[in-house]
């Protein structure tokens, strides 16, 4: 399972007419307009380094408001639908989805966009976020889709305790949603509070699988940053200790060898990077104005199931895991190529069973892989002095 392909035409062309239906359905005064990029400018701001500046219910404000739904739900809608068609979401007739921190609905729009196959499905939504004027906000854009899914609001918020707080969030669902959510959470704990992002992560496994039916799946998307990357593991071994299913990125259900930990100078987190050549131009423009183009698109995910499959527990990658014969292994390609030592070699960092590998080779040979593949390499038992990783040699496809 290769993740984010180039859109297919029938998405990028229902991605590129976004914007115009978001402008349709929501009409900004042309005395507005002008001012449009500085508004995204400042709202990109509260929702980065200045968070501690931003005030309950700030997307409920006009100007944030119309600015989140021009150029922050188009951009996280693209990022999805790059993502959305190669996982493994099985869903029938009347499933029920429970979308926590749903903002505009933009996992709906997404999954409506992006896996048109489902569209002829009875689907049933339960789409909880905080911000009542947001939630309407997404369920009329929803509605200008013309879809045929089930689509009900609620108001509430996911608590650091691991609690929902909401008055009735129905019953359990077949998938469960978290997109964008959880860095509001962790943002401000300390990087040097490994504890406390760790409870963390093991109450709100506990919320999302308590939430999932007993063969429901658990989707979480965050910014592809060190502290995601270092949550999303966390949250990958609670999901494993209560016994669920691991279905992707990971090929395996050993320890993760990307945990966002310090190591040495550098931090290595699991994330996925890929060119945004195929987004909307009409986006790309209204990036430029902001002053925060977007060349490439980074996100960290973690997608589970609540399956008898998922009875496997942690084990260390160094056991004897490692003591087998070398040869071909399956891994996820994570990085980028980049040039590898004097050797005019290139390589890209892979994860596997056997914990992280480097795979080298020629400069054809690594940029024939990318970001997010899944492919075979021939794994052999010497390390890399810089990373430890263990060394793979890169075969054509």
């Amino acid at each position: 399972m290769d993740l984010f392909r180039p859109l297919e035409s029938g998405i990028r062309q229902n991605i590129e007419a976004l914007p115009f239906l978001v402008d349709k359905t929501f009409p900004l005064p042309r005395r507005f307009r002008a001012g449009l990029p500085r508004d995204i400018a400042e709202l990109s701001r509260l929702l980065t380094q200045d968070r501690g500046e931003r005030r309950e219910g700030y997307l409920g404000m006009p100007n944030y408001l119309s600015a989140y739904l021009r150029y922050f739900l188009p951009w996280n809608v693209y990022r999805l639908s790059r993502l959305l068609p190669q996982l493994p979401i099985e869903l029938n007739d009347a499933s029920e989805i429970c979308d926590l921190g749903s903002g505009p609905l933009t996992f709906a729009i997404a999954l409506w966009i992006s896996r048109p196959q489902l569209r002829k499905l009875n689907l049933k939504f339960r789409c909880i976020d905080q911000t009542g004027a947001v939630l309407e906000a997404g369920k009329r854009l929803f509605a200008a889709l013309n879809p045929s899914w089930e689509i009900k609001t609620i108001r509430g918020e996911i608590r650091r305790n691991g609690t929902l707080s909401v008055h009735s969030p129905g019953k359990t669902a077949g998938l469960v949603t978290a997109v964008n959510v959880f860095n509001e959470l962790f943002w401000n704990l300390s990087p040097a509070d490994t504890g406390g992002i760790k409870v963390l992560a093991e109450k709100q496994a506990r919320l999302l699988s308590s939430l999932a039916d007993a063969s429901g799946a658990i989707l979480i998307v965050e910014p592809g940053i060190p502290r995601s990357g270092e949550f999303i593991s966390l949250l990958r071994a609670a999901f494993l200790e209560a016994g669920l299913s691991l279905l992707a990125p990971c090929t395996h259900s050993l320890a993760c060898c990307l945990p966002g930990l310090k190591a040495g100078k550098k931090s290595r987190w699991c994330h996925f990077a890929f060119d945004t050549q195929d987004a909307p131009l009409e986006l790309h423009k209204l990036s430029e104005a902001a002053g925060i183009p977007k060349e490439r698109a980074v996100l960290s995910f973690l997608m589970a199931a609540k399956t008898e499959a998922g009875q496997a527990k942690l084990a260390s990658p160094n056991a004897k895991v490692l003591e087998q014969p070398r040869g071909l292994i399956k891994a996820r390609v994570i990085s980028d190529a980049f040039p590898v030592g004097n050797d005019r070699l290139w390589g890209h960092y892979c994860c596997c069973e056997k914990g992280l590998i480097l795979a080298t080779g020629q400069k054809p040979e690594a940029f024939a892989f990318a970001s997010g593949n899944l492919a075979e390499f021939t794994v052999g038992k010497e390390k890399d002095k810089v990373s430890g990783a263990l060394l793979a040699q890169i075969s054509h496809r």
